[in-house]
């Protein structure tokens, strides 16, 4: 079997005969699936590896578009069974053949446990495993074979849909199973990328929604979840240590978690509503800060930098909530944390932990606010500070007056754009001339998904609605768009990157902020200085062929002003 097996291999994709051999044999000695072990080593094409494979076995082969489950599956065939053997049924006819879709065809014991079960002929018919996995997860939802487990013993047959839970004999058994389901909800939006999990309570549902790429996507649960909601909440607010008893008022807290050795910060709120708590995951501490995973193109890049490696003022990262400033603000720290520079944060809370970084968290019910924290940071001399957000005018006052005695300051605003920062702080209450002698840049910034490189295509656009929207016509060929496949998702999109507005502190810019012009004005001023607006910064993307002219739109469609630009 296993030289069988190496000879198909070698014709479909593999290239290091050694390599491969020696992969069967060690899944031989250690009792693993051989067929899983070449195609978790991505060693080969898999479809046209288990096409051949199927060939050689004479057994039937359906490709992947031709695989759909029947009507009702998981209400006949058990989700244990079905994803604890990766089999889905391709028909089920009382008293008759049942055909099986399947990847593996030496999976004796996963064949065996269907005919127990079955009670009658079955035939596997061959397809591949990522597609059943991914039917599977939409038939049956995440941790369903756990959910079957947690089912047993349990009542949900109240009227009205209200779900009662009943006391499981036994309960050590039981809490296990939850804590089980649980982390499969977890380790599934981790491996999807997910930033964000939601469990969302309805009147007959509880709905779990992952943030993927910005985002928001339902994922498949299984029937009847309700009957496990108040265990499920319960147990997401025990690993973050919050009060299970408390059910009335919103509470905050935090979960350390390790996956593929990976720690992972994660950050809950809970919110009471009328059909019970929702609860809100943040997932921290997947990313890498690096200029690299910026995106930047090469003059951004060069002005970013230069601007960082100044020894005081201000820089300002503006945008909304979600856009990425955390990580553009991280990145710049990482580049410029070295032995001879002292680095402080303060943070509301602490997002991610840099070495040899001394980082704050604030905690208002103690009186430590960004101003207090940052009064007293100033004592401990720094050369590097960091505030999460400019909220009010002490606070800004303090970074400005901190940034004119010889210390460089970044930290946050949430405006529409760039120059939209210094009207910001003007309303704040902030002198004109100390906005233009203290802050060095505001840079605004928004996140776009990339195209999925295995599926987009070029994209077919008619000249006066391009001409619309503002983006230059030279560039039209060049115009791809999203069509969606199993590796993103059917999104289309894989991954995001960043647009910049970089507006820098010129001496022209410095007057005119001193006679109070108005934002035209100013942002007239930046554009003719080199600023390059986010809706351009976005048609450059699309004219490399990172994202789409739909995701451009979406990002910046409050900057009604760059339309002709």
């Amino acid at each position: 079997m296993i030289d069988d097996l190496l000879q198909l291999a070698l014709l479909n994709g593999c290239v290091d005969k050694e390599a491969c051999d020696a992969l069967l044999r060690n899944a031989a000695v250690e009792q693993r699936s051989l067929v899983a072990a070449i195609l978790d080593a991505k060693i080969v094409r898999e479809p046209e590896f288990l096409c051949a494979l199927a060939d050689r076995l004479h057994l039937p082969w359906r490709d992947e578009e031709a695989v759909a489950t029947i009507e009702h599956v998981r209400d006949k065939f058990p989700a244990r069974l079905a994803l604890g053997q990766i089999v889905i049924p391709e028909a089920m006819v009382d008293g008759g053949e049942l055909r099986v879709f399947a990847f593996d065809p030496f999976d004796f014991a996963g064949l065996q446990a269907v005919a127990q079960f079955w009670k009658g002929p079955v035939r596997m018919v061959m397809t591949t495993r990522r597609r059943l996995v991914d039917i599977l997860r939409t038939t049956y939802g995440v941790g369903a074979d756990t959910f079957e487990e947690l089912l047993e013993g349990r009542e949900d047959d109240l009227p009205g849909g209200v779900q009662e839970e009943v006391n499981v004999v036994d309960e050590e058994d039981s809490e296990a199973s939850v804590m089980k389901f649980v982390n499969q909800i977890l380790r599934e939006g981790l491996q999807q990328g997910a930033t964000d999990i939601h469990f969302e309570p309805f009147g007959k549902d509880l709905r779990i929604r992952y943030r993927i790429d910005g985002v928001l996507h339902e994922t498949p649960v299984p029937q009847r979840i309700k009957v496990l909601q108040d265990s499920v909440i319960s147990r997401l607010k025990i690993m973050s240590a919050l009060d299970i008893a408390e059910r009335r008022r919103p509470q905050d807290g935090r979960i350390a978690l390790e996956i593929a050795g990976q720690p992972i910060d994660v950050r809950v709120a809970t919110i009471p509503s009328v059909y019970g708590e929702n609860v809100s995951l943040r997932l921290l501490g997947q990313q890498t800060f690096n200029f690299a995973s910026l995106g930047l193109d090469p003059e951004n890049e060069r002005r970013i930098r230069n601007l960082i490696s100044i020894p005081n003022g201000i820089i300002l990262v503006t945008g909304p909530t979600g856009c990425g400033k955390s990580t553009s603000l991280y990145t710049f720290l990482s580049s410029i944390n070295t032995k001879e520079r002292r680095i402080v944060t303060i943070e509301d809370p602490v997002e991610h932990k840099l070495d040899g970084v001394i980082q704050i968290a604030v905690k208002p019910e103690i009186d430590l606010t960004f101003a207090t924290a940052l009064r007293s940071i100033l004592r401990g001399d720094p050369n590097v500070i960091m505030v999460g957000e400019m909220r009010d005018l002490e606070t800004t006052e303090i970074a400005i007056r901190a940034a004119l005695t010889g210390h460089l300051v970044f930290s946050t605003l949430h405006t529409n754009d760039a120059v939209g920062g210094i009207t910001r702080l003007l309303d704040m209450g902030v002198e004109p001339f100390l906005v233009g002698s203290s802050v060095r840049s505001f840079i605004a910034q928004r996140l776009v998904r990339r195209l999925c490189p295995h599926c987009s295509q070029p994209g077919e656009n008619k000249d006066d609605e391009l001409q619309g929207i503002g983006f230059p016509l030279e560039f039209s060929s060049k115009i791809r768009r999203p069509v969606g496949c199993e590796r993103c998702r059917n999104t289309g999109y894989a991954g995001r990157t960043a647009l910049y507005e970089i507006c820098l502190m010129s001496t022209r810019m410095q007057e005119l902020i001193q006679k109070r012009a108005t934002g035209s004005d100013l942002r007239d001023l930046a554009i003719r200085e080199g600023m390059v607006p986010l809706r351009k910064s976005g048609w450059q993307k699309v004219s490399e062929g990172i994202t789409s002219i739909a995701e451009v739109v979406r990002v910046t469609s409050n900057e009604v002003d760059m339309l002709n630009e």
